[in-house]
């Protein structure tokens, strides 16, 4: 039974690696950040296999890794930031074929993290609020609310810079 789930795992892994690196691409804004957050969840997921229960949220639990990575990530980053000597900042390495328009980009950072996350999976990785459930650890409802109140929130930033920009 766990080698099935292994190798099931596996083939997910392989199916899906474009989605997991522009997921955390969308989170780290970093080709190498994203590519070591991949990786660091590709194996945090072969490692803990065995104790996965429901051999079917193979999708959502893999997801939970990944994010939990990206904002490990993302935490550190923020550390290092905040304690660094060197105020200068590194520059930024932007993947093409992964952008999404500068303009929406730009109105989703101002968002709060964990709603930008819930609209990012939402609509650029089109899971299901149940599923984002799941990934997050939040109650559905809480997921639907800052789902919604975001995406109100993004359509009057992104109104405020039309009206600010023309």
């Amino acid at each position: 039974m766990k080698q099935i789930f292994y190798e099931r795992l596996i083939q997910y892994i392989l199916e899906n690696q474009d989605r997991f690196y522009r997921v955390a691409y969308s989170y780290t804004r970093n080709q190498e950040d994203a590519l070591d957050v991949v990786q660091s969840a590709v194996c945090k997921a072969l490692e803990a296999h065995e104790s996965v229960k429901n051999a079917d949220a193979i999708k959502t639990w893999f997801y939970r890794i990944l994010i939990n990575e990206c904002l490990a990530v993302l935490k550190k980053r923020k550390r290092i930031l905040l304690t660094s000597d060197n105020p200068g900042r590194e520059e930024v390495y932007y993947e093409k074929s992964y952008e999404q328009d500068d303009d929406l980009e730009k109105e989703l950072d101002r968002l709060e993290l964990d709603v930008q996350g819930i609209i990012k999976l939402r609509f650029f990785e089109e899971l299901s609020l149940k599923e984002i459930s799941c990934i997050t650890g939040l109650n559905l409802n809480t997921v639907k609310t800052k789902l919604y109140r975001g995406l109100k929130q993004l359509k009057e930033n992104i109104q405020e810079a039309d009206i600010w920009g023309n």
